[in-house]
């Protein structure tokens, strides 16, 4: 099975919480109380659209990287803001 790394963006509620968005994979709606339980829920909801796209034969992004890891090894993502 592939393993697909889907670029997400995650911002602070105002009300509090975490809300995940992907420009890549549309679909991808997840809030959390924090950014960890925010990922997990992404990474579910990720997983649903891309099973049902499969089920019933629809395209997966081509953006989206699929490449097959080690068990001890992943890649990810990580924001990192300088300020001048």
């Amino acid at each position: 099975m592939p393993e697909y790394l889907i670029p997400i963006s995650i911002e602070h509620l105002e009300e509090g919480g975490y809300l995940a968005t992907s420009s890549v994979l549309r679909g991808i709606i997840a809030q959390g109380r924090t950014v960890a339980e925010t990922i997990e829920i992404a990474e579910d909801v990720a997983r649903r659209l891309i099973e049902s796209r499969i089920e019933r034969n629809e395209a997966i992004p081509k953006e989206l990287i699929s490449k097959k890891l080690p068990p001890d090894k992943f890649d990810t993502q990580i924001p990192v803001l300088v300020e001048k």
